[in-house]
């Protein structure tokens, strides 16, 4: 529990009440309610694993450490590699290779070996599909992603078709929809905040982010559907149908699932219903589009 409760002093989410093989989506916040990274974690029995974004790591192990009592230890794990598996067929592959992961259900994750190694697998992902991550020991990456690709139904992809999935399933990219001045209900995460931590407000930020859920923000994180089959790209204005700028475009492209191009952004709260008629100027040209509900594709997990 010690463990547990001294995480809790850095971020949103009910630690406490994690059970053991559960996952947990979060978020580290500064003193102004910002989001300092969103990470991953894990009970495995009496300790907690966080998976974090690559380019915030050093940063958030030098938070984490600064901020646990001297009897919490943090312990980076440099000689650990992660894979991630996705798609309808992802888990049906991997259970080839290491039988018992398709009993694992969406944030569920567990112990596993293959071939000599110990795989720690969680059903879980960022592109809205089915599927699960896999940490394996560095030096066993190789040998264990060949083993993956030597299936036909497998195939070796990297960030730029993520990226694009995981838009159109409306998951937030760090540095780009959410960031050190974005908060988690301007970003429309307060679902990863469990409803104790929400009452209590014993988080960084937590005046900010209190007053936010009571009052409503000023602005919003929404979902952009362009007109025609431009795709609006990152940093792109926001414009209401007199000219003022309202907003900013976080990212964008082409949806290759729903066929179409796709967005999200940040507008005025009092904008952001879906239905509502917005433009977004690029290349000094006046794009039109509308707000719209996300996911822009359905989630497939397997709950």
């Amino acid at each position: 529990m010690l463990f547990r409760s001294a995480l809790e002093k850095l971020l949103p989410s009910n630690m406490r009440e994690l059970k053991s093989g559960k996952q947990r989506y979060s978020m580290f916040l500064n003193d102004s309610g910002g989001i300092l990274d969103d990470l991953m974690i894990t009970r495995r029995d009496d300790d907690l694993l966080l998976v974090v974004n690559a380019a915030c790591k050093d940063a958030d192990i030098a938070h984490l450490q600064a901020a646990m009592p001297a009897d919490v230890a943090v312990v980076p794990m440099p000689e650990r590699a992660l894979l991630a598996l996705q798609g309808p067929q992802a888990v049906a592959v991997l259970a080839g290779l290491v039988p018992g992961v398709d009993d694992l259900t969406f944030m569920t994750a567990g112990g596993f070996t293959w071939d000599g190694a110990d795989l720690w697998i969680s059903r879980s992902g960022y592109t809205g599909e089915d599927g699960c991550e896999i940490s394996v020991p560095e030096g066993r990456a190789v040998a264990f992603a060949e083993a993956l690709l030597a299936d036909d139904r497998v195939r070796s992809i990297g960030l730029g078709a993520r990226d694009s999935l995981r838009l159109e399933a409306g998951l937030c990219l760090y540095g780009h929809d959410i960031d050190t001045t974005t908060s988690p209900v301007e970003a429309n995460l307060v679902w990863a905040m469990q409803k104790r931590r929400r009452e209590a407000g014993d988080f960084p930020g937590g005046s900010r982010i209190l007053a936010e859920i009571a009052n409503g923000p000023s602005r919003r994180r929404v979902g952009l559907r362009p007109e025609g089959r431009a795709p609006i790209r990152e940093g792109a204005a926001i414009l209401d149908g007199n000219g003022r700028n309202v907003g900013h475009v976080t990212s964008g492209g082409f949806g290759p699932s729903v066929g179409a191009p796709v967005a999200m952004g940040y507008v005025a709260s009092e904008l952001a219903e879906p239905g509502t008629a917005l433009f977004a100027e690029q290349r000094g040209k006046s794009l039109p589009m509308q707000v719209a509900a996300m996911p822009f594709a359905p989630h497939n997990y397997k709950r």
